[in-house]
């Protein structure tokens, strides 16, 4: 990974690191994202007693851990394997997941520049990593807010070069909302009353989508950018659907399903 902080990490700060070294009481590692390397004393490695050390760690194995103590002066950072839980393990190898692939946009960029990577990544991540802590985060904020590189630091051209990238291999983050509709109409036209009902709904937003399931049952999913747009799409849709039914004296019953 190219991505590197400056400076020390933080006490509490959580960090991925590369297994380099394991001893009988010890474990040493190199923090993936700092210039700095660390240590787990086996105490720290897992909870209860350990028999066998290598039975938790292997050389050459990432492993997600807390920054227990600092000290600048002698270059020493105390590391915590067994203090990490599941939930924050994950979010980490997840932030660490997405930079990796805002790096890959970076590569692509230099491979249509025809200039090294690191030259690149050294042009892009500068002015970004100042505004920003890591350059997933501001990749995020072009799709979803159209943020301007530009307006960040970097070269116009590099910019929209760099953008277009990255609206082609990051998609806008979406929510789904769903339910099922159960509608009971008694009129001899009670089939084109209910199409015509979902019809309706269906051209409140293209982000409505109906489907038959089958026994008078009907499924409806809202896609949408976030969850406040989607419970209004679906809640337009519900009414419209709900109104027009009842209006030709049907019945309908509407059952939300669990996100």
């Amino acid at each position: 990974m190219l991505f590197k902080r400056e400076g020390y990490p933080e006490e509490d700060e959580l960090v991925l690191c590369t297994v380099t070294k394991v001893q009988p009481n010890a474990v040493f590692c190199d923090l993936d994202e700092y210039r700095h390397s660390g240590m787990i004393h086996i105490s720290e490695v897992s909870p209860g007693r350990i028999r066998n050390i290598r039975d938790f760690v292997r050389e050459e194995k990432k492993v997600v851990c807390l920054i227990l103590k600092i000290n600048e002066e002698r270059g020493h950072i105390d590391l915590s394997l067994r203090r990490v839980n599941e939930s924050q393990k994950r979010r980490k190898l997840e932030d660490i997941k997405q930079e990796q692939k805002a790096e890959k946009i970076v590569e692509l960029l230099a491979n249509e520049l025809k200039k090294p990577l690191e030259e690149v990544y050294k042009q892009v991540s500068k002015p970004i990593l100042e505004e920003y802590d890591m350059l997933h985060l501001a990749f995020n904020e072009v799709v979803e807010h159209n943020l301007v590189l530009s307006k960040v630091g970097l070269d116009k051209k590099l910019s929209e070069n760099l953008t277009k990238i990255i609206k082609d291999k990051i998609k806008p983050k979406e929510v789904m909302i769903s339910g099922d509709f159960k509608i009971t109409v008694y009129d001899e036209d009670g089939l084109e009353i209910v199409k015509t009902a979902l019809q309706n709904a269906e051209k409140i937003d293209e982000k409505v989508n109906i489907k038959y399931e089958g026994g008078g049952k009907y499924g409806l999913k809202v896609v949408a950018k976030d969850y406040k747009e989607a419970e209004d799409i679906l809640r337009k849709a519900k009414e419209e659907i709900i109104q027009f039914i009842e209006k030709k004296e049907g019945e309908v019953a509407f059952q939300r399903h669990e996100k």
